[in-house]
């Protein structure tokens, strides 16, 4: 399972200690989940998990977000949602800058904020340091580790020599950005492989698998490619097949939701980095080598 796993488990016990007192009050309380967009299964899973963790414990849920991840789409929804007046509100976070101001709304209203899988400003909260400080908590994977292990999982599988890039989202979303870090961190050690400039696609497939093609068309040697989210890695995969070098240039996948194991298994996608219960612990799935 990917990394929603836990952070659903971390959910529901963050809701336990939220809404455990309303119990003893009689009060019915009202989370809001905003998510990073709707139409993601790996957010379709979250409030799946969410709305069992409410159910559990007699909460009112709010699902409510846009239809693709950015902040000029989720501020309005965040402001929509903020004017509800919720118990506490439950959001990932479109840009780690942008949603600082709009989240201190809900903060001045005396409204409880919990970034779960993106956060804002450094993540780290509650320590009276910075202007992003002021959410209760922030519930995610270690993603620094995840692209680290990416690193290592596409430098075994290319035999550590050769050229590669990172195919992300945009600049400014905590986790893909963190996953990119890891990822260059790790390579570093490995004085055999280049690491490309990296391709912005806007979540947007098609445009990571034309940006592969391109790269590829400049890098006639190029041998891998690590997919910071779900779409980027997608995208790369698809455009190594439109390349025709699927097996040649190698594709790591952040996530291992239903359609990168299926892609695993028919050799379209090489590895995939994710987290495991209990612990969040992040794990590498490789392709099964022919016999």
């Amino acid at each position: 399972m990917k990394k929603i796993v836990a952070a659903l488990a971390a959910l529901a016990v963050t809701a336990t200690v939220l809404i455990a007192p309303a119990r003893a009050q009689d009060k019915k309380y009202t989370v809001a989940l905003i998510p990073g967009l709707t139409t993601d299964g790996f957010y379709i899973t979250m409030r799946k998990g969410a709305q069992a963790a409410a159910d559990a414990l007699g909460v009112n849920l709010v699902f409510q977000g846009a239809p693709e991840f950015n902040p000029v789409t989720q501020v309005p929804v965040l402001d929509a949602v903020i004017a509800k007046k919720p118990d506490a509100i439950l959001i990932a976070p479109t840009d780690k800058v942008q949603l600082v101001e709009p989240l201190r709304k809900a903060n001045d209203a005396g409204i409880p904020v919990i970034t779960v899988d993106t956060f804002i400003g450094s993540g780290v909260y509650q320590t009276g340091a910075g202007d992003a400080d002021f959410p209760l908590s922030y519930i995610a994977s270690d993603n620094v580790l995840g692209g680290e292990i990416a690193a290592r999982a596409l430098a075994t599988a290319v035999g550590d020599k050769g050229k590669v890039y990172v195919s992300n989202v945009k600049p400014g979303i905590s986790t893909t950005d963190q996953r990119e870090e890891g990822f260059k961190k790790e390579m570093a050690k490995h004085t055999g492989i280049t690491v490309l400039e990296t391709q912005f696609n806007d979540d947007d497939a098609n445009k990571a698998a034309s940006q592969l093609q391109a790269v590829f068309a400049r890098n006639p040697d190029l041998v891998g490619v690590f997919g910071a989210n779900l779409f980027s890695a997608l995208g790369a995969a698809n455009g190594v097949k439109q390349a025709g070098q699927t097996g040649t240039v190698k594709v790591v996948a952040f996530d291992a939701p239903t359609s990168i194991v299926d892609n695993i298994n028919t050799g379209l996608v090489d590895v995939a980095i994710a987290s495991i219960p209990p612990r969040s612990a992040i794990t590498a799935s490789f392709r099964p080598m022919p016999t």
